[in-house]
Order: structure tokens, then sequence, then C-alpha cells
């Protein structure tokens, strides 16, 4: 029995070699094999004329992609001027003005004479056949005196109606700053020769009062009734200050009419009488746009050269007693006075008649 034993193991260790040299030889055949592909695919460098082998692969590839791609064959920097995306963006750009040239050349081919444009005739020209009768018969390298410029523009009116005679004065301010932003009141002498309605809101005990002075309109709470309406049939808008809270809300209706109550125009007040007679006797109200300048009206050309030129001096004396402390030298630049639809005529700034 032990011998059987010791056979039987010789046996199991016998096998065991066996197959541990089995192993050992697939994995060395193994190893030769792999080796063997690699060696294989290894890509052998050119033979160049002196019989060296060119082992500058990089360089050689490098040239053949930048060849398919169209950019030049020696080697790119990683940035800059020389880097593939500029080079690439010069040759886009370059191709992109041959285009350009391409275009023009045709449509210069096929460019037709444009249309002669027509050329502006001077403003005087386009006027009509009565205004430039009218404009011959003023000197505009003269200045007229303040009557005399009357006289003419009243003789110059070209319209068959009733035409009103307008006075425009530049003043030498700067309207953006608020103590040279002229604006004030005057009441016209001779009238303004329009008939103005005149409408009152107040309290209730104030309404006989207005009635009396020759308001047209005059009411209290029930007066805000005819401005939920939207109705505004009245030119100017008197208001005591004790009821202009209740006016606020209709600021967007009555303000850009010009129909707002304010204070520097004296239509809120207390003394309603006064105001309201002011208003029905020709009072008017002025004040310099965004370039300096003030434009009113002065009344009617059938007024004559008397009344006309009371209103004028009316006006020309209220802006002079309004000068602002801070303007030096000149206050008044330039003055005319024309009519509807007329021509301008200049007249003396100083004021002379």
């Amino acid at each position: 029995m032990a011998k059987a034993k010791i056979s039987v193991k010789k046996i199991k260790s016998a096998t065991i070699g066996k197959k541990l040299e089995s192993s050992e030889d697939t994995k060395v055949s193994d190893v030769k094999e792999t080796a063997g592909k690699h060696i294989t695919n290894v890509k052998k460098p050119p033979i160049i004329e002196n019989g060296k082998p060119d082992t500058n692969n990089s360089t050689q590839t490098k040239s053949n992609t930048n060849a398919k791609a169209g950019l030049p064959t020696e080697a790119l920097a990683k940035a800059g001027k020389r880097s593939a995306k500029a080079l690439k963006e010069d040759a886009e750009k370059q191709a992109k003005e041959e285009r350009k040239a391409k275009s023009s050349e045709v449509n210069a081919s096929d460019d037709k004479p444009k249309p002669k444009q027509r050329i502006a005739k001077p403003k005087i020209e386009r006027r009509s056949k009565k205004y430039k009768e009218a404009a011959k018969l003023i000197d505009k390298n003269n200045t007229y005196t303040i009557s005399e410029g009357i006289v003419m523009a009243a003789k110059t009116s070209t319209t068959k109606f009733d035409a009103t005679l307008e006075l425009h004065i530049r003043l030498n301010v700067d309207p953006k700053q608020a103590d040279q932003n002229i604006r004030n009141t005057v009441v016209l002498p001779a009238g303004t020769g329009k008939t103005i309605k005149v409408a009152v809101y107040c309290e209730p005990d104030d309404v006989a009062a207005a009635k009396k002075a020759g308001a047209d309109i005059a009411g209290g709470d029930e007066f805000l009734e005819n401005l939920n309406d939207n109705t505004c049939d009245f030119d100017v808008l008197i208001a005591t200050p004790s009821v202009m809270p209740k006016l606020g809300k209709f600021a967007r209706l009555l303000g850009p009419k010009g129909l707002m109550p304010n204070l520097k125009s004296g239509t809120i007040t207390k003394d309603i009488t006064k105001t309201v007679k002011e208003a029905k006797a020709g009072k008017v109200e002025y004040r310099v746009d965004s370039y300096g300048i003030i434009h009113s009206a002065v009344g009617k050309v059938s007024f004559g050269a008397d009344k006309l030129t009371q209103n004028v001096f009316a006006i020309i004396d209220n802006i002079r007693s309004n000068k602002p402390s801070s303007i030096k030298g000149t206050y008044i630049e330039s003055m005319y006075i024309t009519t509807t639809m007329g021509p301008s005529v200049k007249v003396d700034p100083l004021g002379k008649k």
C-alpha cells in the first residue's frame, strides 16, 4: 500500500510539471507572436540619395496635412501669424476680396447711367407770385425803425383775410439756465383782436363775481364734469388756489393744450375779477423757445399803425424789464416783424420809434 501511494504522488507531480511547462511555452510563444506583429507594423524611414535614412517623419506628415488643407508646407507655429488658424483666416480673406473684385467688375459693366438729381431751388423761388412781389418791396440790407417796420409789414401782407401781426425777438439768453428762461404776461393796450373765451373754476361763493367780471364759463365742482368728458371749449382757464388740488388730475388733458392754470401766467389767483378783465382785454403770455427766441402776436393788420405800435412797445418794454442780472452786454440781439404768410421785416433791436 505504501508503494502504491508513492507512485500516485509521483504521477500527480509529473502531470503538474508537464502542465506548468506547457503553460510557460504558450506564454513565450504569445509574446514572440505579439512582438513580431509590432515589429512588422513599424514604418521604415525612407532612404535618401546619400544612402542614409530620413528620420524626420514628423515634418513630412505635417507638410502632407498642410498641403491637403491648402496651407504652406513649412512648419507652422502654435500661435501667431504663422499658426494654422491665422493662415486659414488670411486665405479666406483673400478669397473674399477676390470675389468682391469680380462682383464689382460685373456691376461696373452692368451699371446704367443714374438719373440727374434735382437741385433744390432757393426758398424765395419756391414762394408764390404774391409773396415774391411783396418781398421785392423790402430792402433786406436795411434795418427799419419799429414804426416803419409795422407800416412795411402791413403793406406787404398777401392774405385776403385780416392777418395777424407777429413779433419775433432773439435774446442773448440760455433757456437751459433757470434764471434765463424768460417767461411773463403782458396786457396789450389795443387788445389782441381775438374774442377770448374765459373759464373760471372756483368756490361756489366766487361764481357770481366771476360771471359779473365777464367770464364765459364759471362753476365749482360741476365744472369738472365737463372736463371728465374731455371737453375744453375755452381759451383761458382761471382757478383759485383752494381748488387746484382737485384740478391736478386733469393735468394731462389741460397741460398739452396750454390751459393748465399756473402762477407764472397769473391764472392762479384770488382776485378773480381783475384777472378775468385782463384776460378779456387782451392779456398775452410770452416765453423763449429752446433757441432763445420769443414769438408773440401783437394784433391784427386792421388795427392801424398807431395801435400796433402801442402793442409792440408794450411787449418790448416788458421784456426789457425782465432782463436777468446774469446777462452782460447785449440783451436783445435781433428783432423781426411779419404778418401771416407774409415776408419778414428787420427792425432796430434798440426799439427806437
